[in-house]
């Protein structure tokens, strides 16, 4: 019990209160993750079957456990001789993997990977872990087929293999977990940590405290990206660069900026967590890396003038000469009243807040300003009006 760990300082929750996402909510089989009132996830420790199908589905990586470690097992699994992903095997559940994994170990395997869905059929949480699993190697599919790379087999062999190896049928996932567990400092280590966690059937809720907050501050891609990134070096340059609908990639996007809408408010890249969105140092250039998102959504959801679209297509050069996009420029003024600089978007040369109070000034002593410039009292541009 207690082998689920949550970072929140790595949720996109913690990023901005506006997020939506609630992938590991709709990926937990006994629905034990909520989204609590302090707008991050939460869960009873007991109620959890460790299968990881919010660590796969995570785009952060928020969510791990302490009985598998996915970056772990993708280099002792690529180092080895093994072809096969199962449940029974080396696994807790296929979906603990996410499509980026699932890509990566296809090339590093060279087109021999089988996974293994021979138990999902009489699996207890068989939803909605199977259907997570097989839109996840159908999306690793697409994008292996339009890079030129051998695709994931799907097999069901785990059954044919209980059958002629009835010791193998381990029917308690907790109990498989503990099988490939069986090193006693890590043991001892886990019973250790649940001690101290007291109760294990009480909702465990989270908060960001200022510890939290700083990491939260900090800009960082996920392991399996650096991992996707080692992978696509072995992948020769394909002669022909493909593209894929939006839709068909859920891990990645490419971004364009309506600039007539932008405002240069300065939050989408701000908020960024991985720093895909980023600026120069005169805050006068927004500029995109697609291979750093994530499709977190967040700077979508922050952005007020929803400025900010993705493309309908992706475009899979990206995965092989990456590039920094400039997605917007702004003239970038010091402010005449209060010397600040300020964006000016219609050539303008005061900032919007001397702006706001030369307007209240105006308004306190009964003045207004004049299509000449000249600040003269309202009643005597009421008599200019009426000549």
């Amino acid at each position: 019990m207690g082998r689920l760990i949550f970072e929140p300082s790595s949720c996109i929750r913690a990023v901005t209160k506006l997020s939506g996402c609630t992938a590991c909510v709709d990926a937990c089989p006994v629905e034990t993750i909520l989204i609590s009132q302090n707008n991050l996830p939460s869960f009873v420790p007991s109620e959890c079957v460790e299968c990881g199908g919010c660590v796969g589905v995570c785009p952060s990586e928020s969510f791990s456990l302490h009985s598998f470690n996915t970056t772990d097992f993708f280099f002792d699994f690529a180092e080895s001789g093994e072809t096969l992903l199962s449940c029974r095997i080396n696994l807790p559940c296929i979906a603990v993997l996410s499509i980026e994994h699932l890509i990566s170990l296809s090339i590093v395997k060279g087109g021999e990977l089988v996974v293994d869905t021979g138990h999902c059929e009489e699996c207890p949480h068989k939803e909605p872990l199977y259907r997570i699993i097989e839109e996840s190697v159908a999306e690793a599919n697409h994008i292996l087929e339009a890079c030129g790379c051998d695709e994931i087999a799907i097999r069901k062999i785990s059954a044919e293999a209980d059958l002629e190896n009835p010791q193998t049928d381990i029917s308690d996932r907790r109990a498989f977990l503990r099988a490939i567990s069986v090193k006693g400092a890590a043991k001892a280590k886990r019973e250790f940590e649940t001690l101290l966690d007291g109760a294990e059937d009480e909702r465990r809720e989270y908060e960001i405290d200022l510890a939290a907050l700083a990491k939260v501050r900090q800009k960082s891609i996920p392991d399996k990206r650096k991992i996707l990134f080692t992978a696509l070096k072995r992948v020769p340059k394909p002669s022909i660069y493909h593209t894929v609908a939006r839709d068909e990639i859920s891990f990645l996007s490419q971004k364009y900026i309506e600039a007539e809408t932008c405002t240069n408010c300065q939050i989408c890249y701000r908020i960024c967590p991985t720093g895909a969105l980023s600026s120069d140092a005169r805050m006068s250039r927004i500029y995109f890396d697609a291979m750093l998102c994530i499709k977190c959504h967040a700077c979508h959801d922050v952005c007020e003038p929803d400025a900010i679209n993705i493309q309908p297509t992706f475009e899979l050069k990206e995965f092989f000469e990456p590039t920094q996009r400039l997605l917007a420029k702004f003239t970038v003024l010091r402010c005449d009243e209060c010397g600040v600089s300020f964006t000016s978007l219609h050539g303008e040369r005061i900032c919007q807040r001397c702006a706001i109070e030369e307007e209240e000034a105006l308004g306190l002593w009964g003045l207004v300003e004049g299509e000449d410039g000249r600040v003269v009292q309202k009643d005597t541009a009421k008599k200019d009006e009426e000549i």
